[in-house]
């Protein structure tokens, strides 16, 4: 019985937060390693510092306009939530790779991003009274769960569509390399427990028990160019 009260206590409180945690942990080679298992005094340190660190300031833009990207940075808050379980895409600048990749790879988005952002605001201020970066936390979290059932109108060619073209880009930006301008400080693999890229992996790697992070870029080893990002840092 302990334990399991024990494994209840490790887990989110937040279910939705939990379960996007099990999709991302389906999804990817990121995601080979289970979260939690490869927890040291290291990585729950620096989860620490960067639960309490402030966000980092904003970058300038490359897509959105800053309309766009007010309600974009309000839109991933609330898909995967900063909380007591530690930081979320807001801390890891998930908005800032979505626009930064607005300009290169995900360009053939940008139209979506701008018909999408506006059908949101406008559904937003018929519905409740004011833009949707206005709105209380409990009032966004309504609205989207409205597109995600796709019963929200104005949107082309449905609000479902853009509540998952949205909540995708926001996963990458959350989780992916941090050389395309997401995942700052490596807040994502903190949250999965994703040790890092390895080149080789030794046998404790492989027992999953006390491996030491490897916080860096792929892109910070020599035998990888720097041509997928579409700019530099």
């Amino acid at each position: 019985m302990a334990d399991k009260e024990d494994d209840a206590r490790d887990e989110p409180r937040d279910p939705s937060r939990r379960e996007l945690l099990r999709r991302v942990g389906m999804a990817g080679t990121v995601a080979a390693v289970p979260a939690g298992a490869l927890v040291s005094a290291a990585d729950i340190g620096a989860a620490e510092r960067a639960r309490t660190a402030p966000p980092p300031p904003r970058e300038a833009l490359e897509s959105l306009t800053a309309a766009e990207a007010d309600t974009l940075e309000a839109i991933v808050a609330r898909l995967i939530p900063s909380d007591e379980n530690g930081p979320g895409a807001t801390e890891a600048r998930a908005a800032h790779y979505i626009d930064r990749a607005l300009a290169g790879p995900l360009a053939a988005s940008r139209r979506a991003y701008n018909s999408g952002l506006a059908a949101l605001n406008a559904y937003a201020q018929s519905a409740k009274g004011a833009p949707f970066a206005a709105l209380a936390a409990k009032d966004q979290d309504a609205l989207l769960t409205d597109m995600e059932k796709n019963v929200a109108p104005g949107f082309t060619p449905n609000a479902a569509v853009f509540f998952n073209l949205v909540r995708t880009h926001t996963i990458q930006g959350t989780f992916g390399d941090p050389y395309y301008g997401g995942n700052a400080n490596f807040i994502g693999w903190e949250m999965i427990g994703y040790p890092g890229l390895r080149m080789a992996v030794t046998a404790d790697d492989q027992r999953m028990r006390g491996a030491t992070p490897l916080r860096e870029s792929a892109y910070d080893q020599g035998m990888f160019a720097k041509n997928g990002g579409g700019h530099g840092h």
